[in-house]
């Protein structure tokens, strides 16, 4: 039980840290494909990985997928509306492309681990 609930501190941290990551991404509007940040959206896509791996419980996979696919398609949905609006359209859009880049591994990570679980049973 001690185990469970320090992963669950990891991945609250790391998401944390990542939605941190993400606004202040946005507020210096540093987009993929920048050469010299391109590090910090490698970080964003490994705090993912963390999130998915250390932070969802079987009983709350449903409400994590649910809500992540809520996120990245919103995020990514919502950027070309947003880039056309004004800076601060801008700012929200490259936050939003900062929370998918971490949102799309948590995501795949906690589909592959619900699809692995039900073949199993």
């Amino acid at each position: 039980m001690a185990i469970r609930s320090h992963e669950n501190l990891v991945g609250a941290w790391a998401f944390f840290i990542g939605i941190i990551l993400a606004i202040i991404l946005g507020l210096v509007q540093v987009q993929i494909g920048t050469p010299q940040y391109g590090w910090i959206y490698a970080v964003l896509a490994v705090i993912g990985i963390i999130v998915g791996l250390s932070n969802i419980g079987d009983k709350d996979v449903d409400k994590f997928l649910l809500a992540s696919v809520c996120v990245v398609i919103a995020s990514y949905m919502g950027q070309s509306a947003l880039r056309v609006a004004s800076n601060i359209g801008l700012i929200i859009a490259n936050m939003s492309l900062a929370l998918l880049v971490m949102a799309i591994p948590a995501t795949i990570i906690v589909a592959l681990k619900a699809v692995f679980t039900i073949s199993k049973s």
